[in-house]
């Protein structure tokens, strides 16, 4: 019973406020004051948007509408007009410019190398085409390695015969027994070394015009050569004609 005091003491205030609570006046607590015209109130009430005072005109829609930016118009909108580029956007632009540079390096070291490779086929086929044009032909029967032989022996010995000699004559005569020979002994390789050195010359107008009269001047003094010779074995003939009628009649008057 020791604890009978202690609980009546704290069992006291307890049943104060129970009995404070159970005797206040009941109220209701409203938010608005209660309207007596509902109805009335609703349409006093304030809309959320703002009505305008008057319909709008198409003029006034379309000044406030914003412009497309499809650059179908005269105008861009302002926000593109404003819009400054981005690091991204120059960094882009750059790496573009580079590539573009690049791929244009490529491409003319890509031409370059092609057309060196067309220049050394081309010289090749050229060369070619020239060495195998210098051949005789399979029907002429021509032999070049022991003609070409006697034709080396036949310039040597010219250098020999006139080794003793100006150096005019030592410098055209293997020029002449050589090409003596090779007209002999390989016709028709000579004959396209000659043509090969003709077509050459021509390049050069200078060159040809001194070939020609060289050439002319050759022939000249072969034909008059021939001449002078037929010539001398005519008159060579007749005297011989001449002696042996003589001696034929020196013969007759002796019988």
């Amino acid at each position: 019973m020791t604890f009978q005091p202690l609980l009546w003491r704290r069992a006291l205030p307890i049943a104060g406020l129970t009995a404070g609570l159970a005797l206040l006046p009941k109220t209701t607590a409203y938010a608005e004051e209660p309207v007596t015209d509902p109805v009335n109130a609703i349409r006093m009430r304030k809309p959320i948007y703002d009505t305008p005072l008057s319909e709008p005109t198409a003029t006034a829609i379309s000044a406030t509408t914003p412009l497309p930016a499809s650059g179908i118009t005269d105008k861009p909108q302002e926000e593109n007009a404003s819009r400054r580029p981005t690091p991204t956007d120059r960094l882009a632009k750059e790496l573009s410019r580079g590539r573009l540079f690049l791929h244009r390096y490529a491409v003319k070291t890509e031409d370059g190398l092609n057309a060196g490779m067309d220049r050394f086929m081309s010289a090749e086929h050229s060369f070619t085409s020239t060495i195998a044009s210098l051949a005789p032909p399979k029907e002429s029967n021509e032999q070049l390695l022991p003609g070409s032989i006697y034709v080396l022996v036949a310039a040597m010995a010219g250098s020999i015969i006139s080794r003793n000699r100006n150096i005019l004559i030592r410098f055209v005569t293997p020029i002449i027994t050589g090409v003596t020979t090779a007209h002999y002994m390989i016709p028709r390789t000579t004959q396209n070394v000659g043509n090969l050195i003709w077509d050459v010359e021509k390049q050069y107008p200078v060159v040809r015009d001194n070939h020609l009269r060289i050439s002319q001047g050759i022939r000249h003094f072969i034909e008059t050569g021939k001449a002078h010779s037929q010539m001398g074995l005519a008159m060579a003939e007749e005297r011989v004609t001449g002696a042996r009628e003589t001696m034929e009649d020196w013969v007759k008057k002796g019988r």
